[in-house]
């Protein structure tokens, strides 16, 4: 992702003076850490609240409704007799679909000091969820008390039509105008006129009719008996046409978004395991990821991560498939259409866009229409278009789905004359970044913080550069390019794409292994000088497989070492090099999806133990964290007895690619493949890390069967067990 758009990187007073300022930095004024916002998302909608289910907006906070990349809901806020209710509880059902905070009322006292309520008699209830660009909500209030009260319920509300790019810090010149409220007996309409010319539109609807309604502000005057309990209902829609709100419309839409919910994520193989906590931890990741699902014409399509990144994604989208190909392959197969659908024909140095080039971000807020930032439809990542092609082969192997290959051959073909002609900008063989334009991004590879790529020395890389696991996903697209080409029955070209790989293979190890450093160096700069510097990035070569077997030993070591494994995962960068810091976005931190393709990675050469160290470390964070979420990223701090990790304060949480991480990881633990055309299922050396002694998949799809398969340790060893199989499949285990 981007710190200009996927990622939230430096605040902008961390700028070095030669970067632009056209980086769009996320600004660290607040942590999220801090408040912990709730999070619900359906479609292009997702909306951040507070504990109690309120949303305070502040400089820096990203509390509100947000739809495409605007803000229509800004400030939110409930109070009873004037007073803030108290937190009882607050939480997401598991499968992410609604909010629930329960609430009660403080000591409450009349104007001359005499307590007229006592705390915790009356409780709120508020139970809320999106659905198809509106938010819903259900109040219910409930006398405790022996006696009748009369309760004074008070809901505030503002809308700002803050474009996300400036609730994110980047200040604007020039704004829209606000339209006066439009006051209905039950709704208010709230507007906003962009500098776009696009009226934007907030729709708050109330039932029943309130007793007293302002522009910012309704009012309900409740009188209940002892163990009554009223319902207030609230629809908050986003450019949405009137209706009238209802318990009907409440319990109809909710019915439907479980029901949707429900649908999409019974595709997933489900996961039960001998270790509850685990079980917490996959129930949310899967949830996650089909929250962040989004639907479009070409098929299911996760979305980045909330706050900052509730879009499309290139890069993020084809590792979060590739996380999960093993559990559900839609997922891979609605990636891979939407990005060959909308992937550049045409040369726009704008927009970093050159013919093939896959997606890198796509907004639809004012500032993008406007130009002000340069991701309406932005291509400036140079790894989504090698990806691209890895994951229609790693697709192809899962599924033996050829119809949908032979559809995005086309797409193929772009997207490998793209390597050739623009990714090779020197034609000395390895594909190179640098942006077409000063807006563009500085760094465009997933590290791309303007610090991130350096020299040994901490001095800042100059371009075109040519990193490190570019090259491994290079050699990936090669490879799947011959095996997609041979399925095709196209022996020639896919023996020219093997010969392709094979040779950017010996020409990687040449330049870029380093047998001082133990490892691979980060990357070449513009005048093809090593950065000689330890990453992580290392381990991406062992995930394609570009590393000789005989670098993987060094390689392991040098990522599996105490100053790059800290306990909770490997470092970005370890603490033996000028740019480390453990606090820092890329250059000491720990990411959750970066830890699970080097486990991969490292799983591949046979290092199972050292993968399971990874699955341990990051498991083991995972138990410190709100909800089990593992975030996208956290601080790289060494591991502490007793005590979690570190939080990052901007982070993500939900994140695509974190969320999907356990799954990974759990698959490269068992060494689990399949075989579409024989139809097995295979464990390949399977291992257990030390938390779990026995796993359940079930579902696990292949043809037009699937299998449930138990797996056990059962003394030094791990036992594999097909429990059921549906149709011709057979389960084979490899010691």
């Amino acid at each position: 992702m981007s710190i200009a758009s996927a990622d939230s990187g430096p605040s902008v007073a961390s700028v070095e003076p030669a970067a632009p300022v056209a980086q769009f930095f996320i600004p660290a004024a607040a942590s999220l850490q801090e408040r912990r916002p709730r999070t619900l998302k359906h479609g292009d909608t997702f909306a951040l609240f507070d504990h109690n289910g309120d949303a305070l907006s502040g400089p820096g906070s990203p509390e509100g409704l947000f739809h495409r990349d605007t803000r229509y809901l800004s400030h939110l806020y409930l109070t009873i007799n004037g007073k803030w209710p108290m937190l009882l509880s607050s939480t997401l059902r598991d499968d992410n679909a609604t909010l629930t905070c329960d609430l009660t009322n403080p000591d409450l006292f009349d104007e001359r000091g005499k307590l007229r309520l006592g705390h915790d008699l009356i409780h709120l209830r508020r139970s809320r969820f999106l659905w198809n660009a509106r938010c819903y909500e259900r109040l219910a209030i409930r006398n405790y008390d022996d006696r009748p009260q009369q309760v004074r319920i008070e809901i505030g509300f503002g809308a700002d039509f803050a474009d996300l790019f400036e609730v994110r810090g980047t200040a604007r010149a020039r704004k829209g105008r606000h339209l006066p409220p439009v006051m209905g007996q039950n709704s208010i309409l709230l507007s906003y006129i962009g500098l776009d010319d696009r009226r934007r539109s907030t729709r708050l609807s109330f039932a029943p009719q309130p007793d007293e309604i302002r522009s910012d502000l309704i009012t309900y005057d409740l009188h209940l008996e002892p163990r009554e309990t009223r319902s207030l209902f609230i629809e908050i829609g986003c450019d949405q046409t009137a209706d009238q709100p209802s318990h009907r419309s409440f319990f109809l839409a909710l019915r439907d978004a479980r029901r949707a919910l429900r649908s999409s994520s019974s595709r997933a193989a489900s996961i039960a395991t001998s270790n509850e906590i685990f079980n917490e931890v996959a129930r949310r990741s899967i949830s996650d990821l089909y929250m962040l699902m989004t639907d479009k014409p070409e098929g299911p399509y996760p979305y980045a991560g909330v706050p900052w990144f509730s879009t499309v994604f290139g890069r993020d989208a084809l590792i979060t498939a590739l996380e999960t190909l093993w559990l559900d392959p839609q997922i891979a197969r609605g990636v891979l259409g939407h990005l060959g659908a909308n992937q550049a024909r045409e040369i726009d140095p704008v927009a970093d866009a050159e013919p093939g080039k896959i997606l890198h971000e796509v907004r639809y807020g004012e500032m993008a229409e406007l130009g002000e930032v340069p991701f309406r439809r932005y291509y400036g990542s140079i790894d989504s278009t090698p990806l691209f092609v890895m994951l229609a082969g790693e697709y192809l192997k899962r599924t033996g789905d050829l119809a949908t290959i032979e559809r995005l051959v086309p797409h193929i073909e772009a997207a490998l004359t793209w390597i050739d002609e623009h990714g090779d900008r020197d034609g000395d063989g390895f594909v190179e970044y640098g942006r077409l334009t000063e807006e563009g991004l500085i760094n465009q590879a997933w590290k791309d913080s303007h610090d991130s790529i350096f020299h040994a020395d901490g001095t800042s890389a100059k371009g075109p550069i040519a990193i490190a696991e570019v090259q491994a996903y290079v050699y990936g697209a090669w490879q799947a390019a011959a095996e997609i080409f041979r399925r095709l029955g196209r022996p020639e070209r896919a023996a020219k794409f093997l010969a392709r790989a094979e040779g950017l293979r010996r020409a990687f190890d040449t330049s870029f292994f380093d047998d001082d450093l133990g490892t691979y160096v980060l990357a070449l700069d513009g005048d093809k000088r090593p950065c000689r510097v330890r990453s992580s990035n290392a381990g991406h070569a062992l995930f394609t497989g570009i590393a000789y077997p005989e670098r993987a030993a060094q390689v392991t070591r040098t990522l599996m070492s105490a100053s790059s494994f800290c306990g909770w995962g490997i470092r970005t960068i370890p603490s033996t090099e000028a740019r480390y810091n453990p606090m820092s976005y890329h250059n000491g931190s720990i990411w959750p999806h970066d830890n699970a393709l080097i486990a991969s990675g490292l799983a591949r050469y046979g290092y199972r133990a050292e993968a399971a160290r990874i699955f341990e470390g990051l498991f083991a964070a995972s138990t410190y964290i709100d909800l089990r979420r593992l975030p996208e990223l956290f601080c790289g701090l060494p591991r502490q007895r007793a005590q979690g990790p570190t939080f990052y304060p901007v982070a993500c949480s939900p994140q695509a690619w974190a969320a999907a991480a356990p799954l990974l990881l759990l698959q490269s633990c068992l060494g689990l493949d399949f075989d579409p055309n024989a139809l097995h299922i295979s464990f390949n050396e399977p291992q257990l890390p030390s938390f779990l002694d026995e796993v359940i998949l079930r579902r696990l799809q292949i043809g037009n069967g699937s299998a449930d398969v138990a797996i056990r340790r059962s003394g030094r060893h791990v036992v594999v067990d097909a429990i059921d199989c549906r149709g011709d499949i057979r389960v084979l285990t490899t010691a």
